[in-house]
């Protein structure tokens, strides 16, 4: 195929409204679109240009720990919601609205807590391994970080993600405000398989039981074949070590799995016949079932994908050609392929994935599309390597009933005004 028919090819609609051919993203990419004269792109026309006067004066001095620029200051997690009477027990949201690629700046990363942020001082901080184990160890800090560690760009995601899904009428607030639970970050530490088979693991032992070292003292059963597999004592993130409010000094990471049951603030971890059935995963974190009965330990989260542009807060700006991007993950693995539609569901196009696509990651993909000025309904549906796909609400709601507080993965759906605003509705 020549250049001529490769352009055409991808300038081709492939589903209703307008929607174009992912070879856009594939090929020459905005190359091809600003040649074509569409306007992905609308630079002015070049004249002469001014010199700022900024460059006539020496900039701020150097500094020991980097700040992002004061004009980037609006961009901040959002509803940050405490319990009455406290500061620090609740959660603050992702703006995934502001964010672009994959990875989740640390001081931007979604927070929940359930008693507070503890100031632990990492030169007393112990790990305790026992139980069903032939030798109970015990690490400092220091005894840790000397064992290997490795290093994922994975996923976390709290399993009350998205709960405004089953409200009655769609809530009006941005992807981040909506879905904002959720941040991608390359976390490196050390396989927790290598300390279990270091304390000998009894073979009647199936779980273990991860306990915190905040005042709430955390504590959730998890399965062992997990816990050997592809579990992490995490001790940096994003390069440097872990921040408080993301578990400093340590944390148990559990990839693909609900947000909870990577305890933060490790110190305990006791291998057990089977699960301890605490507090916190009885009167919580477990599924309700239309019949009124509950499901527990449901821990992977869903192939589950969310437009953040357009969407609301990131309005439309007349008629033209237009990326469409958001952010596609799933609990059991790779993302094989995302699904856009720009007509209410009614036709499909498949979007184009921007590498990396890493296993229990997040997956970045873009469509082009051309707006022709009137109303439209954008989504996104995911499709994971295991064959599973992302549900409308009503497929959702049909088979998970109304009764659940956790683990919502619908479509999230997006209603365009010809004026451009963007609003969150149930198609």
């Amino acid at each position: 195929m020549d250049n001529s028919e490769s352009d055409s090819s991808a300038l081709q609609a492939v589903a209703g409204n307008g929607l174009l051919h992912r070879r856009i993203f594939l090929t020459r990419g905005a190359a091809l679109l600003g040649a074509t004269g569409l306007g992905l792109l609308t630079p002015k026309l070049a004249t002469a240009q001014t010199l700022p006067e900024l460059s006539n004066v020496p900039g701020a001095a150097l500094s020991e720990y980097g700040t992002r620029s004061v004009f980037e200051d609006s961009v901040k997690r959002n509803n940050i919601l405490s319990y009455p009477g406290t500061t620090g027990s609740g959660g603050s949201w992702t703006p995934l609205e502001s964010l672009e690629g994959i990875i989740t700046p640390s001081a931007l990363h979604f927070e929940r807590h359930h008693s507070g942020i503890p100031a632990i001082n990492p030169d007393t901080h112990q790990l305790l391994i026992h139980g069903l184990v032939k030798r109970p160890l015990l690490f400092s800090m220091d005894a840790l970080c000397r064992y290997p560690m490795v290093s994922r760009i994975q996923f976390i995601e709290c399993s009350g993600n998205s709960r405004v899904g089953w409200a009655p009428e769609p809530v009006q607030k941005s992807s981040g405000g909506l879905h904002g639970l959720l941040s991608c970050s390359e976390w490196t530490g050390v396989p927790l398989s290598i300390l279990l088979d270091e304390a000998g693991v009894d073979p009647k032992a199936n779980w273990i039981l991860a306990e915190g070292a905040d005042s709430a003292a955390m504590t959730r059963s998890v399965p062992l074949a997990k816990a050997m597999d592809d579990t992490l004592i995490a001790v940096y993130q994003n390069g440097e070590k872990l921040r408080p409010s993301n578990g400093y000094p340590i944390r148990l990471f559990l990839p693909g799995y609900e947000g909870n049951a990577s305890v933060k603030w490790l110190r305990r971890i006791k291998v057990t016949a089977g699960p301890t059935m605490t507090r916190d995963e009885t009167a919580e974190y477990t599924d309700t079932r239309p019949d009124g009965s509950s499901l527990m330990f449901t821990f992977p989260m869903e192939v589950k994908s969310i437009i953040t542009a357009p969407s609301l807060g990131r309005p439309m700006q007349g008629a033209g050609l237009y990326e469409i991007s958001g952010l596609a993950w799933s609990g059991a693995g790779k993302i094989a392929r995302v699904d856009v539609s720009v007509d209410g569901g009614r036709t499909w196009g498949q979007a184009a994935l921007s590498e990396p696509v890493l296993d229990k990651a997040f997956t970045r993909f873009r469509a082009a599309w051309r707006w022709n000025g009137g109303p439209a309904i954008i989504m996104s549906r995911a499709i994971d390597e295991s064959g599973a796909v992302q549900p409308s609400r009503e497929q959702f709601i049909a088979s998970k009933g109304l009764k659940r507080d956790y683990h919502y993965n619908a479509i999230q759906n997006w209603k365009v005004a010809p004026n451009g605003k963007v609003s969150n509705v149930y198609a």
